[in-house]
């Protein structure tokens, strides 16, 4: 093959994940800017002819049709956050591991890289499988590719069991907690800040809030075999007009991590219960997602992968195949302590690991 050209690319899916991985992410596709991309994704599957391609704006589904009595979903997101001089990509080796340094090697790059690679190896899998590669995934959920396609194409995400490759260390993480992001506001009165007996200060009056905040203590939640962290945490705050004047409003803005088994409603309420009396409002709640571990497909995944499953304590979009019936897990190369930093990297042999399970599964050969 030619010299790569991350201006026009197209990718050789008979080399090895690693050097794709490499590719992949040479082409910059910050969220909204992933068009070049999904090109490539699309030409560089021109010839699989055991693939049914469709597009949905930037995002790719590729699905075999080969009437098996399972089907497995296996997505991954192209965008990326924005770039910090950490690209084009280059190799590293700390401590005797190779690493693949550069801007989306872990979130999730290396995850579509094996997915790719994969998609157009695997002619004759023991189950039928429908690959998404999807835009927009970090920014909001009104642009992201999968809400998009769940209302254009809900028969897509029909499915037994569906993996998502965010980074995990290439072992699987079942589920997701769940995200809910409130505002509490206290409120007062405006005064001159040298006459301030006359004022009510509503930045004071947020100090039980942060009190509370502060002698809280979050839950550690078993859920299917699995123990989930949550965490209730002061993210932001707000209040003050100017260096002489009472402000009258104040706001704390506070996340809340909630385990699996507890739904969105009842995070909510847990909120209220938390901070009784003030003015809340809920401006994000993301239900999570149960691990999905107890599928006769997860199992022979857990088998082909080994290992111990463990938990997923962020959200990702896990949550979404489960809200639609899919049990669903995270399984992707990459240490999610490493993603969006300015030093992402990803050990090679985690790219290798992640092929090699997800190859013997497919194939029935575990």
């Amino acid at each position: 093959m030619d010299r790569f050209d991350p201006a026009q690319p197209v990718f050789d899916l008979s080399g090895s994940s690693t050097v794709l991985t490499q590719q992949i992410c040479d082409v910059e596709s910050v969220s909204g800017d992933e068009g070049l991309l999904a090109d490539a994704i699309v030409a560089s599957l021109a010839g699989a002819a055991h693939l049914e391609i469709i597009r949905d704006g930037d995002t790719i589904v590729a699905r075999t049709n080969l009437g098996r009595a399972e089907r497995v979903v296996i997505a991954g997101h192209i965008d990326t956050v924005p770039l910090n001089a950490n690209l084009p990509t280059r190799y590293e080796t700390i401590d005797g591991e190779e690493y693949l340094w550069g801007r989306g090697t872990v979130d999730m790059k290396a995850g579509v890289a094996v997915q790719l690679k994969l998609a157009a190896e695997l002619t004759d899998p023991v189950v039928d499988i429908t690959w998404m590669w999807y835009d927009h995934e970090e920014v909001s959920n009104d642009l992201n590719g999968l809400t998009r396609l769940a209302a254009n194409r809900p028969d897509l995400f029909a499915g037994d069991f569906a993996i998502l490759g965010e980074p995990s260390n290439s072992q699987i993480e079942g589920g997701c907690n769940g995200n809910l992001r409130a505002e509490i506001r206290t409120f007062g009165l405006r005064s001159h800040s040298a006459r301030s007996w006359v004022g009510d200060n509503a930045i004071h009056k947020t100090a039980p809030i942060l009190a509370t905040l502060a002698a809280y203590e979050p839950r550690q939640v078993e859920v299917d075999g699995l123990v989930y962290r949550e965490g209730l945490n002061a993210v932001g705050i707000s209040g003050g007009i100017a260096g002489n004047v009472i402000p009258d409003e104040a706001m704390v803005h506070v996340n809340y991590r909630f385990a699996p088994s507890r739904s969105g409603e009842e995070a909510i309420a847990h909120i209220h219960e938390t901070f009784p009396g003030y003015d809340i409002r809920i401006v994000d709640l993301a239900e999570g997602a149960r691990p999905g571990l107890d599928a006769a497909l997860a199992q022979r995944f857990l088998a082909a992968v080994g290992g111990e499953a463990k938990p997923k304590y962020g959200w990702t979009d896990v949550a979404r195949f489960s809200a639609m019936g899919v049990p669903a897990v995270n399984y992707g190369p990459g240490d999610p302590l490493k993603a969006h930093a300015d030093d992402e990297r990803v050990r090679v042999s985690q790219i290798e690991d992640c092929e090699a399970g997800l190859r013997a599964w497919l194939t029935g050969a575990v």
